[in-house]
């Protein structure tokens, strides 16, 4: 409470002292932006977490980039060579491209970005597993050396969702892939200003003078020339909505990433603000379960876990009562894409039959554990989801252990495989982007590897099995089939509650133009 009593005081302060000229001549080379949460972790190998992937992609650049019709397209890369019937790829590197410790990128540092990027995504597992080598062939040209054709590897390399394969010095990159690195020197169109960081306040990026952006093509999502129009660009975390909201219609911020929605009636009202879904795959609701640790190592007991939830509950407590903003009868693939179905949608039942989810968990073999519950707080949408979640397990009789703490501290813990009186967790609440469900190439969530899943560590072999023949179907419709039965897996053995899709606005001054499609980048906009 202190600490949002000294930040309203000098938001106050900064309008009141200011003259509106000068504010204006002093800020129209600054943008200033409000994340979803604290930048906590900014390796981007070493979470999925948005917040970090969106920073990567100021200081970082990647080879492709996906665009708005989700279509990987060089950026880094100059062009490609395709040979040996799919399973030799020569990469050639763009001209120019330099590090932000002014040193060239060679094919070396790709190199080692990629394997080290190898070893923690999911998408960059599956090509890892196809490949025999990746070698640089000359300082410009990466060769990459398959066991088997891999169509999609553009769309790997320049994937939306986290982890992205972010392109960093070979001496950074050669940094083990589970151990953080904390240098941040990449090749994108912004610098990271290290000496200007506050945890828990303030980050700061510079735009790089060196960076060359692409000559060619449209900018669109991830794709085409990255123009940095701002000098600076100030992430501010204002954890307090009511003081982002006021920030956001006094101009002393220009841009909110996730305003609540008790703010959104105030500020469509407002002439001078734009309050929009830009990314109209939506949210993706997630309650992650760890396998490591009792009691959700037992399927039974997350299928009760499962029968006592009620999507439209979460979403309306997540987006109100505009069904627009959300929707229910989400399975485990995007709806309305290629790969979803209705196959064992059934176990969604609304209204949840909560009799029959208290006799699931009664004849589960449940003994009562604490189930220590990791909510972030300061994440409205988690925050909701988590609060409904709980009260819905709590009703069939588990012991739930809601932990309030913020989003830093949830990304912190959940590294931490330890038991629960030791630190550990048994579930935690979550959200990736929609597009990231489309298929099983990007959807972390559906893998079952074990230890090398992502956090939770589902270990259900028959889903990696399917997973693996998807790549490997000769066609289309062989993919779909795959999916539906990986659905059917997926409402037996449960490796996560999908909880619903729903659609978050952004909130921005309407000065600014420019404002990308999908999440948030800050190349491209300018203001008007």
């Amino acid at each position: 409470m202190q600490r949002r009593s000294v930040l309203k005081s000098a938001i106050a302060t900064a309008g009141a002292l200011s003259a509106p000229h000068l504010a204006a001549a002093q800020g129209s080379r600054v943008l200033k932006f409000v994340p979803q949460a604290d930048l906590a972790l900014l390796d981007p190998i070493q979470t999925t977490a948005f917040v970090t992937r969106n920073h990567a992609l100021l200081v970082f650049d990647t080879l492709y980039g996906v665009d708005a019709n989700w279509k990987a397209q060089p950026q880094m890369v100059e062009g490609h060579v395709v040979e040996n019937d799919g399973k030799t790829w020569k990469l050639t590197l763009r001209e120019g491209l330099r590090f932000h410790d002014n040193t060239p990128v060679l094919a070396r540092d790709v190199v080692a970005s990629l394997q080290r990027w190898g070893k923690r995504d999911s998408f960059g597992l599956a090509l890892m597993a196809s490949a025999n080598e990746i070698i640089a062939a000359s300082d410009r040209v990466v060769e990459i050396r398959l066991k088997k054709p891999f169509p999609l590897l553009p769309d790997a390399l320049g994937k939306t969702g986290a982890n992205t394969a972010a392109i960093m010095p070979e001496r950074l990159a050669k940094t083990d892939a589970f151990t953080q690195v904390t240098e941040m020197v990449g090749s994108g169109p912004f610098r990271f200003k290290a000496d200007e960081r506050v945890p828990g306040f303030r980050v700061v990026y510079e735009k790089f003078a060196g960076y060359v952006p692409r000559s060619t093509g449209e900018a669109s999502l991830m794709a085409g020339p990255k123009i940095a129009n701002f000098d600076r660009v100030e992430w501010v975390t204002i954890p307090d909505a009511a003081t982002a909201a006021a920030a956001l219609q006094s101009g002393e911020i220009d841009w909110w990433e996730q305003p609540t929605t008790d703010f959104w009636p105030v500020l469509k009202r407002n002439a001078g603000i734009a309050l929009e879904v830009t990314d109209s795959t939506g949210g993706y609701g997630i309650v992650r379960f760890n396998f490591v640790n009792p009691p959700y190592d037992n399927p039974a007991i997350r299928r009760a876990a499962l029968a006592a939830i009620s999507q439209a509950d979460v979403m309306q407590a997540i987006a109100g009562t505009d069904k627009a903003m959300w929707r229910d009868k989400v399975g485990f693939f995007l709806p309305d894409t290629p790969m979803a179905s209705d196959i064992g949608m059934e176990a969604l039942r609304e209204p949840p039959d909560l009799d029959r989810a208290k006799r699931m968990l009664a004849e589960s073999g449940y003994k009562g554990e604490k189930l220590v519950f990791l909510v972030a707080t300061d994440l409205p949408s988690l925050n909701a989801q988590g609060q409904v979640v709980a009260e819905a397990w709590k009703k069939i009789g588990f012991n739930v252990d809601f932990q309030a703490l913020d989003w830093g501290t949830v990304i912190q813990r959940l590294a931490s495989q330890q038991p629960v009186d030791k630190g550990g967790w048994n579930a935690f609440s979550n959200s990736t982007a929609g597009v990231n469900t489309f298929n099983p190439a990007a959807h972390n969530y559906i893998r079952g590897s074990g230890k090398t899943a992502t956090f939770g560590w589902a270990d259900i072999p028959r889903l990696e099995e399917l997973r693996n023949a998807w790549f490997d179907a000769p066609d289309a419709a062989a993919q779909a089939a795959i999916c539906r039965e990986m659905q059917r897996v997926s409402f037996e053995t449960v490796p996560y509650l999908p909880t619903g899709v729903f659609y978050q606005p952004t909130a921005y001054r309407k000065s600014l133009i420019g404002i990308p499609r999908g999440f948030p980048q800050f190349y491209g906009v300018k203001r008007g």
